[in-house]
């Protein structure tokens, strides 16, 4: 187990472990020449990060092929431990029907109500982790 100034670093397999584990995760790109992280509810893949979205600068990044941030973790405030993984890739939007359709099987949620029909897709690059270890 590598530690880095107190906290536990994840390996790759352990990421992936815990990156399918989630649901809700934030989204971190760049609007504007400025840092945007938005909320979205999500699955994972055949090991990569896909969710749902409406117009606006998730879908306007994956249709740039932008690279974004992909950040989840969980926090247990009594035990004072918790971790986080970090992927970070390109985004493309889905438009394949087939692969649409698997997407749609997947019951996946927007995070919020309104018009969110798109898909993205975004496959980690680079996948790091962390953990508060137990005291």
């Amino acid at each position: 187990m590598l530690i880095d100034d107190g906290l536990e670093l994840l390996d790759e397999a352990e990421c992936k472990t815990l990156l399918a584990q989630g649901s809700l995760g934030r989204v971190g790109m760049t609007a504007g020449a400025l840092p945007v992280i938005l909320p979205v509810n999500y699955s994972v893949v055949d090991g990569d990060v896909v969710f749902r979205t409406g117009e606006g600068t998730k879908l306007r990044a994956s249709r740039d092929g932008a690279v974004v941030a992909f950040e989840v973790d969980s926090y247990d405030v009594a035990a004072g431990t918790g971790w986080s993984v970090l992927a970070v890739g390109r985004a493309r939007e889905i438009t394949d029907a087939e692969e649409l359709d698997r997407c749609r099987a997947l019951g996946l949620a927007p995070w919020a109500d309104g018009e969110r029909t798109s898909f993205v897709r975004m496959h980690p690059e680079v996948l790091t982790g962390r953990r508060i270890p137990e005291r």
